[in-house]
């Protein structure tokens, strides 16, 4: 926990030293809790890619607290934003399942999809799992080819067609090649943009009725993967794909280099996703499971 807490910490240095640098300038001065007062807060937040609907939620829950139970100064406020801030947050549900967990990744290229998985191929891997990899985004050029990269480097095997083959059989190969070998985990990318939004459904719909005729109730996992550094263009992001896939889960990656962490609230907020795991680094074990006390913590740190 205390390896977590460091490297989370490390990783949310550029938020705190934007967004929360300015909350603990305003807990310090000791002003007097008054419109104003909270005006400021409430553009820090929103300024902080917190998101609108998420930071009038806790500007609202601020302004009751504070009349109910009668706070009067500044330093009074980071108690009560600390506790509204962790009333948001949603604890990922743990994966317990015995046998193959089929998990299906999906996110528009370029927010560190590929790298991603190869992070959780290789968490898996260091707890004694087995991992194949399905490289069923056949629609980029690159993917396959960066896909095979990544699978030699954390030693997995891949199940791999053509450019352009039919992603389907991609999935239905790898679901066959992973039970034939008793694989505890199959990773499936996919093609994180088509030409339409109907295209897109209409593959990504094709892919669970084949997984769905193997296994029923699979896939175990949809995780999403987001840029923190977009901020609410990821929430934006999520919705779509929210619309096309049931996302249970949400990688946040690059979280280390941006400003932007704030965007974690408005997707725990206004999606009702929680976010599983973050990206710490370019590494592929610089990556940690989502601990909502320690994200807490890691934004109010005085340094």
């Amino acid at each position: 926990m205390v390896k977590l807490f460091n490297r989370l910490q490390a990783s949310l240095k550029k938020t705190r030293e934007g967004t929360f640098k300015k909350l603990n300038r305003i807990f310090t001065a000791k002003r007097k809790i008054d419109d104003d007062l909270l005006d400021e807060i409430e553009e820090i937040l929103i300024a902080g890619d917190v998101g609108v609907e998420t930071t009038l939620d806790i500007i609202d829950k601020l302004k009751q607290r504070v009349r109910d139970e009668k706070y009067e100064t500044s330093d009074e406020l980071e108690c009560l934003i600390r506790d509204e801030i962790k009333n948001i947050l949603i604890v990922p549900a743990s994966q317990d399942k015995q046998g193959l967990q089929i998990v299906l990744v999906v996110g528009v290229n370029g927010t560190g999809k590929t790298t991603s998985i190869a992070k959780l191929a290789h968490k898996y891997k260091s707890e004694g799992k087995s991992v194949l990899l399905a490289a069923a985004d056949t629609f980029r050029a690159a993917a396959i080819e960066q896909l095979s990269v990544w699978a030699e480097r954390v030693n997995c095997e891949i199940i791999k067609h053509q450019d352009g083959a039919d992603p389907s059989a991609v999935v239905f190969d790898a679901i066959s090649a992973a039970q034939a070998r008793s694989v505890d985990y199959l990773i499936i990318d996919t093609a994180g943009r088509l030409h339409t939004k109907s295209n897109l459904m209409a593959e990504l719909t094709k892919i669970f009725r084949v997984i769905n005729k193997r296994i029923p109730d699979a896939p175990d996992q949809v995780i999403l993967v987001l840029d923190a550094s977009t901020g609410q263009n990821a929430v934006n992001q999520a919705k779509e794909f929210q619309q096309v896939a049931r996302v249970d889960s949400i990688f946040l990656a690059k979280l280390d280099g941006t400003a932007k962490g704030g965007v974690v609230l408005a997707i725990n907020k206004e999606l009702q996703i929680p976010v599983k795991y973050i990206g710490t680094g370019e590494k592929v074990d610089d990556m940690e499971e989502f601990d909502p006390g320690s994200f807490v913590e890691g934004l109010f740190v005085k340094e």
